[in-house]
């Protein structure tokens, strides 16, 4: 059985890591976007188990990311 696949995305880079950190800890596969087309691209490749998504991102913000990738 593989471990779940997160995608953290932060713009924040100190919770970023943090969140990674305690993540990682607790044997999950951990991945970072910090921005909103960053966050779609390694979405769509990846194809995450679950998404932690901040709203107010740079680029595109948190809602049209989970718009787009839903589509």
């Amino acid at each position: 059985m593989h471990a779940p696949t997160i995608l953290i995305v932060e713009d924040d880079v100190n919770l970023l890591e943090t969140l990674r950190y305690n993540f990682r800890n607790e044997q999950y596969n951990v991945l970072t976007a910090s921005d909103g087309l960053k966050a779609v691209e390694a979405a769509r490749k990846n194809r995450p188990d679950l998404i932690i998504l901040d709203l107010m991102l740079p680029e595109m913000s948190g809602l049209d990311v989970c718009q787009s990738i839903r589509r």
